[in-house]
């Protein structure tokens, strides 16, 4: 990635027309990211993308990444796209609070979060679609071509997955463009809204794996579930989805990390335990799908009654 990275730096200071100061911003885990700034105080942010993560399964090609940005862009949820390059974009550098999980789970930040969520739900459809099943099944099968070990006891639960996307299927919503991806760090708090960052997972999508996704990846308690389902869509009648969901995150995110340390491993984030990340996810699907109340949300309930 070093001569990629300087290669878009020499056609950044070439589009701007001034030199350009990079610092590298140690946030994302796959793609490099740099905040750039000019002599007279203008602020930018680079992405330039790494087609090895694409070609491992853990995003979506490049050039459906950068048309997907330009989308978000579109309905102001995604930061306004400057420059695009060969495999590299300069976006709107962001002034706000990047979220952590705790901030995530407060009840006025669910509302912000569902509030930003609708909004680019609503907008242009992505140029690619995007199952979590799918995406489950290339991560399995690549963990057995590559010789990856898979965690002890996941191919146990392989079967809860068919009743998951049977129960789904039974009751389909249409699908939109989604993130796919939204752990905190990709929620950016700007004032009274919330803006939405780093689409490498992004496709048209159920928005109740939107939804599932944000929960799983901030740890949210059932209430919390509650709380974002309603924000989203003025009632309860798709928790028992979005909690199915939330157990697809956990479950396929998983192998993302096994697959990342496996695959990519001279790419990995410095200090980012992978293997216990990978450990963490399966555990909190485990927790779910052996509680008693999986099988009410398998026939669209979260109660008995």
């Amino acid at each position: 990635m070093p001569d990629a990275v300087e290669d878009a730096l020499e056609l950044v200071t070439a589009w701007a027309g001034r030199p350009v100061t990079s610092t590298t911003i140690k946030g994302g885990l796959s793609h490099h990211i740099s905040r750039l700034e000019t002599e007279d105080g203008e602020r930018w942010l680079l992405r330039v993308l790494n087609p090895s993560i694409a070609a491992a399964g853990l995003g979506i090609p490049l050039d459906q990444e950068i048309a997907n940005t330009l989308h978000a862009a579109s309905t102001g949820i995604g930061a306004r796209v400057l420059h695009v390059m060969p495999g590299a974009m300069v976006l709107e550098y962001l002034d706000g609070v990047t979220l952590d999980a705790p901030a995530v789970r407060t009840p006025a930040m669910i509302e912000k979060v569902a509030a930003a969520c609708r909004r680019l739900h609503a907008g242009p459809p992505f140029v690619n679609d995007f199952s979590i099943f799918r995406k489950l099944d290339e991560l399995v099968e690549r963990c057995r071509t590559r010789g990856l070990r898979l965690p002890a006891g996941y191919e146990d639960v392989l079967p809860v997955v068919v009743d998951i996307e049977a129960a789904l299927d039974a009751r389909p919503l249409p699908a939109v463009p989604c993130h796919n991806d939204l752990l905190a760090e990709n929620l950016i708090a700007t004032g009274p809204d919330v803006r939405i960052i780093d689409y490498q997972l992004s496709g048209n999508n159920d928005p109740c794996f939107e939804l599932g996704d944000i929960a799983a990846e901030s740890d949210f308690d059932p209430d919390q579930v509650v709380r974002l389902t309603r924000a989203y869509f003025g009632d309860d009648d798709q928790v028992a989805r979005v909690r199915l969901n939330l157990i697809m995150s956990n479950l396929t995110w998983t192998l993302w990390f096994v697959v990342h340390q496996g695959l990519v491993r001279d790419q990995a984030f410095p200090g980012l335990d992978y293997s216990a990340e990978a450990a963490d996810k399966f555990a909190q699907a485990v927790r779910d799908i052996e509680d008693p109340s999986f099988g009410h949300l398998i026939d669209g309930r979260t109660s008995p009654t």
